[in-house]
């Protein structure tokens, strides 16, 4: 017995469309006639489209996707499908794909473009929130520090030193370790111009400068911004998904004064010790090019250390650090405490408290740069 050749043929009936398919639908169908049967659809207009399968002997995945293709092409030109007529196995691999159920299902309307006004606007209206957001944050923040001051026993000290210890202790080999290396290299690399000119002493006096006043707290202050600040949010931030920090304000306690001033004092007294460590390490790592790099002796390079620091200097370093560290506590609390939603916003939130805590130090350590050029120098 011959076997049937595929074919398909598209007429009207009742104001549609009838497409009528014949012998199998399976590989040799699809490279006989899926190209231009599509073709031909996408050329045509109509109210509906009726797929007749009734004179289909076999059907395997490759008629799936003829079904499919059609199926996609009505949907673009707008109107509905329906397939009829199976029977036998077409009709239980049409059941096992579910085609019947997609060719019924409602029109899928295109997505429409964003309005660049509406989206402006509504990055207005967020951004507005977000203003109100902080500021809120800030003052509730500012008053529970102030009733910390007047009501020490009150505040969470087991927490608070916690905090202190994953701020501070846990931080010196990373912090000690870049310092070492930024000290090492910026002594290296001022060597090379300065023993030209026999003034290899000085590169003591540009190391301990350099990491004292910039480098020593901005490089500590970014370290804790990654790993401190980071921790404050994803902290905060799984608290508010778990919505622990509703049930906090429905016993009574100030969720800011529970979780957000432990860590501000622990931020505030742990970093400006990280900074003086800081500068220490990175003058040892000067050391170290000046002992075997410029035949410097330690006496001589210790000495010109300590000429060129002065008790203003390290103050100045301490304060820079007070101040990094209140900037990445308020920072990393504040995306905590922004949380809505799920997993997902908790990874965000962390993400912008690191970001926002690097952008914070940064841009203060410019204008204490600006303050100290020309008000202190």
């Amino acid at each position: 017995m011959a076997r049937k050749q595929p074919s398909f043929e598209l007429t009207r009936k009742n104001g549609g469309l009838l497409l009528s398919f014949s012998g199998p639908m399976d590989q040799g169908a699809y490279q006989a006639y899926h190209k231009k049967l599509l073709h031909r659809l996408s050329r045509e207009t109509s109210d509906h489209l009726e797929m007749d399968l009734s004179g289909v002997d076999s059907l395997d995945d490759y008629g799936a996707l003829i079904l499919l293709g059609v199926h996609r092409t009505a949907d673009k030109k707008g109107f509905p499908c329906d397939v009829s007529g199976a029977s036998g196995q077409v009709a239980e691999t049409l059941e096992l794909l579910r085609l019947r159920q997609l060719c019924r299902a409602p029109h899928l309307e295109k997505p429409r473009r964003p309005n660049p006004i509406t989206s402006l606007g509504e990055w207005g209206l967020r951004l507005v929130s977000e203003a109100a957001f902080s500021i809120r944050f800030t003052g509730q923040l500012a008053l529970a520090w102030l009733w910390a001051w007047a009501h020490p026993w009150r505040v969470r000290w087991e927490d608070t030193i916690y905090s202190m210890r994953r701020v501070g202790v846990d931080a010196v080999p990373i912090v000690g370790l870049i310092n070492f290396l930024l000290g090492f290299i910026i002594a290296f690399m001022s060597s090379v111009e300065l023993s030209r000119y026999g003034a290899g002493i000085y590169v003591a006096s540009l190391v301990s400068l350099a990491m004292t006043r910039e480098l020593g707290p901005i490089m500590t202050a970014v370290v804790v911004s990654g790993r401190s600040g980071s921790a404050f949010a994803s902290e905060i931030g799984t608290m508010k998904v778990s919505e622990e920090i509703d049930a906090l304000s429905v016993m009574g306690f100030d969720p800011v004064l529970f979780l957000a001033v432990p860590k501000l004092i622990a931020s505030v007294t742990m970093v400006p010790l990280l900074t003086l460590f800081a500068s220490l390490f990175g003058i040892i790592g000067g050391l170290v090019v000046g002992l075997f790099f410029l035949d410097l002796t330690f006496e001589n390079y210790m000495r010109q250390t300590l000429e060129i620091l002065d008790l203003r200097d390290i103050l100045w370093a301490v304060f820079k650090g007070a101040w990094f560290g209140m900037l990445i506590a308020w920072i990393g609390s504040l995306r905590g405490f922004q949380v809505r939603g799920g997993a997902v916003s908790v990874g965000e939130a962390t993400t912008r408290a690191v970001v926002g805590g690097v952008f914070l130090v940064i841009f203060w350590d410019s204008v204490f740069a600006f303050i100290q050029l020309y008000y202190m120098d």
